[in-house]
Formats: structure tokens, sequence, C-alpha cells
């Protein structure tokens, strides 16, 4: 049995990947023109702004868990009425930055995101974090959010060269392996040379890391031919 097998996070930093997928959104955000700005994201519902606005306003819940402060983001949410969960929470931040001039929340969410990623390399991959569901290690909570800025630089057009695409691909296909198995997911994954094996509900699939990332994600085409079953089973990062 391979490393990968045993531990898909092996040999994987979480802070130099977050780092990373940060960095590729700071080179991407200001080239953009107000068209581009205006174009629609993958995010379901989101401009390119909007993706931008969701990564500034989270950062008050990084903070909050890196300031051991759960309390007082959630007695900010009901001061603001803020309802939903997450979903409303992300919400609530899109629409507090879409009058708010992009300059000052790209601004913002460099400041911000740049210190999160500072004190969570400080505190080290084995630090407990607190967050909502409890106490985290920071390094798997660092894992979560390279995916997610991998996932919008994604959604927003930013580059990938074909130098990186393959490695990036496989980084993040570990990831999914990794939160599907801690999620206690139906779903059994198998990371091999060819591709990544699923298997749920009697359908089995050999996957190409890219389109399992994309599962993961929620962000397969409808029309993709993958079975329903696997496609639902696979979402554990959206």
């Amino acid at each position: 049995m391979t490393n990968e097998a045993r531990d898909p996070l092996a040999g994987l930093d979480p802070f130099d990947l977050f780092d990373a997928e940060a960095e590729r959104l700071d080179r991407y955000f200001p080239g953009l023109d107000a068209e581009g700005w205006d174009r629609p994201s993958r995010a379901a519902g989101w401009s390119v702004r909007d993706v931008l606005g969701h990564l500034a306003g989270e950062e008050l819940y990084n903070h909050a868990c890196l300031d051991d402060d759960i309390d007082g983001f959630t007695a900010m949410l009901r001061r603001e009425g803020v309802d939903g969960g997450f979903d409303g929470f992300n919400e609530w931040c899109v629409r507090n930055r879409r009058g708010v001039p992009v300059e000052e929340v790209l601004q913002e969410w460099r400041r911000e995101n740049g210190d999160t990623r500072e004190r969570m390399r400080a505190l080290g991959h084995d630090a407990p974090l607190p967050t909502f569901a409890g106490p985290y290690p920071a390094g798997l909570q660092a894992f979560h959010y390279a995916s997610e800025y991998a996932t919008h630089a994604d959604d927003v057009g930013a580059p990938v060269t074909e130098d990186e695409a393959e490695e990036r691909s496989w980084w993040r296909a570990r990831v999914g392996a990794f939160v599907l198995a801690e999620q206690d997911s139906k779903a059994e994954v198998e990371l091999t040379a060819d591709g990544v094996r699923v298997h749920a509900y009697g359908a089995s699939e050999l996957l190409p890391a890219p389109v399992f990332v994309e599962a993961t994600v929620g962000r397969l085409p409808e029309d993709h031919p993958l079975d329903r079953r696997l496609r639902d089973a696979l979402r554990c990062l959206a």
C-alpha cells in the first residue's frame, strides 16, 4: 500500500498550498476591468466581484476562529439579522460589499487573508483551532481553505499553467479523498496511478483526477455522465 493510500495528505504542506492559491487570485484580480468583475462566475448566482466579496467577508469567521471568539462571531450575526447558517452568512458578506468600491474590497481581502495565512502557519499543523464544529487541527483547516481557494480560482477563471495543472489536480484529489473519509461518506475512494476509483450504492467508476475534484466541489456540469448517486456521494467540499 502506498503512503497516499494510507494517508492521502502525506507529504503535503497545507500552508504552502493555501499560500499558492491565494497568490494565484492576487495575481489575477488586479488585472480585471469593470466587465471582468461583472462577469458571471461558476459559483451559482455570483459574479467574479461577488466571489471576491465572499472571500473578503469570510475572513470575519476565519479571524473569529483564530481569536477563539466564536461566541462574538455568532453575536455579530444576530445583531446583523443574519440567519440561514453559512449560506446566509456568505450571502450577507457578498451583499454588503456590492456597494463598496472593488479596490477597497480587494485591499480588505488582501489584508485580512494575509493575516489569516500568517497566523495559521505560525500555529502549526497540529495546533487546535476553535471552529463552529469544535477544535480542529490548524493544518487540516488549512487544507480546507486551500481547496476552497482553488475552487474559487477556477470559478473566476484565474490561470493555471500547464506545468502545474496535473500536480494541482492531484493534491486536490488527495484532499477530497481525505475529506470523504473524514465525513464517513458512502463513497469508497481509491487513489491509483490511473486516476481515482470510486464506489457507492453499487456503482463504480475510475475517474480522472480533475473530474473527481470537480465532483467533490460540486462543479460538474449538469450533463456530465457520472452516475447521479456517485455525484451526490462525492460532493464534500461545497
